[in-house]
């Protein structure tokens, strides 16, 4: 495998791996740079070029591939910082966006208010022009108004305009020719039409993820131009890939057209990543976390990454194919405060990389997760990235004092401790949302921790989750930069085709999946995958007569080949009861189609596992020292063993509670815990008394020709 970088850019830091032939995969961070991305980038690559004694001119045309992930969609959406839109819709409902479903988010709470609009009223333009719901024009389309729009448009500094007509889903034709003028007189504007967006039935999703396109459109091409140019500028010849939302990559190119596909870029690559580590282990499930400075992400993957065909994002809706992630303001950055009643909260406000925490010494007053964990003895302030940063305890104690414990009436190292129960149970919380919520019993399965702080509060979520399994890969500070490198080309199509199960009509069928397979293929072979690496998945939304939502399925060829409607059905009863612990075969209530959907996947080359050698129990040539650190279990300080994680080997044990550092991240063994290095370098945590949950991943790198290895996991 050539050399390949997978490249993270996080609120707080921007992770690196790299990858190649024979090596083991090297871990690079930089501060994140938020006013232009692209330039902690550039930074990151000139750093890894220089841990190899190049220059980036020499280093850069090295590179085969860069796997881009990137939060900048995100952060716009979240920020309210897209831009200035307009909209051209159906006459007389112009208001789709705000009044949206009809529905309360919040139906008990007196002082909620909806999310504001994508787009301002006075920029959403009602045409003239109707098609009723099999296509067919009732109303010609009004050009004139159309133009009398872009007008309008253009008088208001309109950056973006979305075209979205009322059951466009079954005929294109309005909205290409509405397209058309738009092309024609604001060939500047960045554009999205619906029917390229997202051409299945339900306006108000419709609108929404179209208006979403838009709105963060120009600014992903803005990233991507100065990205591009940098890269270029630094003589980078390679492939340039970007981590979409639904766990594959993209071109460059496709995710300017379809912006919203990135909404979700940054996190997308853990669910994979953490498939690839349990497999060490002989399991094909896991919960996977990620912890930055800013956000904690959590998922779940049980075969492969949990996909969801809708979802929301700051509140408004997105109906695109994205992986099942669950995300909270829960990170290193996440500020302590008191509410109105006096009682403690974390976040979900962040200070970021700028001014950061307190201890960071760039400016930052207010306390946060970091602060709480230096002065509770898990960072060391003299190697935090690995001695690159001086952590200031001093500031981190004055913040936590004059914010928390003088009002809280604790001590400061009380106050400290009870930042870091709130922000686990946070986050313990935010797992709920992805398992219980989901039908899933959390204790079932292997806990990735992952981001630079994830290992430090992941024995505190699993203990009050009831999970005894954790696996912490070396990589796992970097773990969503580790899986986009395990990601394949994905390309999403999605056709709206309502019918009875029992009444389909599968030579129409046949010619629409027929029709969206060939377009993955064309897709994938521009992006030069070979044919025989080339696949579809079909999937159906299905739901009973009558019933608010669908439920996703993957159907299969032999099923479809079969034209067998009974079968389909078994398949969707099965997963309703999944996910609603109930279904209504029995009852023979009829089901239909509402959408199928095509998923055109290109294999792509991956990194393997790496076996160790065997290195016996003894961690001792690891042993660092001691240090003072609390312990939740006896609410406490105490002295505990540190360990230098990069000397720790195959088959090394330690007994919790302990530290183990390493250069971007550090692990906290509570004393609930004990911890064995597996066979691919993974530091494998389990309750005690819990030995078993180890054995396979241990018997399943085992040497053959090692004696001592084979006694020691008898």
């Amino acid at each position: 495998m050539a050399l390949k970088i997978g490249i993270d850019v996080g609120g707080t830091f921007t992770d690196f791996v790299v990858t190649r032939d024979g090596a083991e995969p090297a871990i690079f961070k930089t501060l994140s740079t938020p006013s232009d991305p692209s330039i902690a980038v550039v930074n990151g690559l000139t750093d890894i070029a220089a841990s190899l004694d190049l220059s980036l001119a020499d280093f850069a045309p090295r590179i085969d591939t860069i796997v881009h992930g990137t939060t900048v969609t995100t952060n716009a959406t979240l920020t309210g910082n897209g831009a200035r839109c307009g909209l051209l819709t159906t006459e007389g409902v112009r208001d789709a966006l705000e009044m949206r479903r009809g529905i309360r988010e919040e139906q008990y709470n007196n002082r909620y208010t909806n999310v504001k609009p994508l787009v301002q009223r006075k920029l959403r333009a009602g045409i003239r022009g109707r098609l009723d719901r099999n296509g067919t024009q009732t109303a010609a389309l009004d050009l004139e108004q159309v133009s009398q729009a872009i007008a309008l448009f253009k008088r208001e500094g309109v950056q973006a305009v979305s075209i979205c007509f009322m059951n466009s889903f079954a005929n294109a034709a309005h909205e290409q020719a509405a397209a058309a003028l738009v092309r024609e007189q604001m060939p500047e504007a960045y554009l999205s039409v619906s029917t390229d967006v997202l051409p299945s039935i339900r306006f108000y999703e419709r609108i929404s993820t179209t208006a979403l396109n838009s709105y963060v459109g120009p600014k992903l091409n803005h990233y991507l131009d100065q990205l591009v140019a940098r890269l270029r500028q630094a003589r980078f010849q390679g492939l340039l890939l970007i981590m979409q939302s639904n766990g594959g990559v993209i071109s460059p190119q496709l995710a300017r057209e379809k912006a919203a596909l990135t909404l979700l870029s940054g996190p997308a690559g853990g669910p994979g990543a953490g498939l690839f580590y349990v497999g060490a282990h002989g399991q094909d499930r896991c919960i996977t976390t990620d912890m930055g400075g800013t956000s904690f992400e959590a998922s779940v993957a049980v075969g492969s990454p949990m996909i969801k065909n809708d979802g929301e994002i700051a509140r408004h809706k997105i109906a695109l194919p994205m992986l099942d992630i669950h995300t909270i303001g829960a990170g290193g950055g996440s500020i302590g405060w008191l509410d109105e009643g006096g009682m403690l909260r974390m976040g979900p406000q962040s200070a970021g990389a700028a001014p950061g925490p307190a201890c960071y010494m760039q400016g930052g007053q207010l306390p946060t997760t970091t602060d709480a964990n230096v002065v509770l003895g898990y960072l060391d302030p003299e190697f935090f990235a690995g001695g690159k940063m001086k952590l200031d305890v001093g500031a981190a104690r004055r913040a936590i004092e004059e914010h928390i414990a003088k009002p809280m009436g604790l001590s400061i190292e009380e106050a400290a401790a009870g930042m870091y129960r709130v922000a686990c149970n946070n986050m313990a919380q935010g797992v709920r949302e992805v398992t219980i919520k989901r039908g899933f019993d959390p204790r079932e399965f292997p806990f990735i921790p992952a981001g630079g702080a994830g290992p430090i509060h992941s024995c505190l979520i699993c203990e009050e989750l009831e999970i005894p399994f954790q696996i912490i890969p070396r990589e796992s500070s970097v773990l969503c930069a580790f899986g986009m490198l395990m990601s394949d080309l994905k390309h999403d199509f999605v056709r709206t085709f309502v019918a009875r199960l029992e009444r389909i009509d599968w030579e129409k069928l046949g010619l629409i999946i027929d029709a969206m397979s060939r377009e993955g293929v064309r897709q994938l072979a521009e992006e030069r995958i070979p044919e025989a690496r080339r696949s579809n998945v079909v999937t159906f939304d299905c739901r009973y007569i009558k019933q608010y939502h669908e439920v996703s399925f993957a159907v299969s060829d032999a099923l479809l080949a079969a034209r067998d409607s009974a079968a389909i059905a078994r398949a969707f009863h099965a997963e309703h009861n999944r996910l609603y612990g109930y279904s209504l075969e029995q009852e023979n209530t009829p089901v239909e189609i509402i959408n199928v959907r095509v998923q055109a996947v290109g294999l792509t080359d991956k990194p393997s596992h790496r076996k160790e050698r065997w290195a016996g129990a003894d961690a001792s040539a690891a042993l660092k020292g001691e240090r003072r650190i609390y312990i939740p279990e006896t609410q406490a300080f105490a002295s505990v063993a540190l360990y230098d994680g990069h000397r720790m080997a195959y088959g090394n044990r330690i007994h919790g509670p302990a530290m183990i550092e390493q250069e971007t991240t550090a692990i906290f063994v509570s004393a609930s815990f004990d911890c064995v290095v597996d066979g691919y370098g993974s530091f494998a945590l389990f309750r005690k008394g819990r030995e078993d949950l180890v054995k396979s991943g241990l018997h399943a790198a085992a040497q053959s020709d090692s004696k001592e290895e084979k006694e020691a996991l008898a």
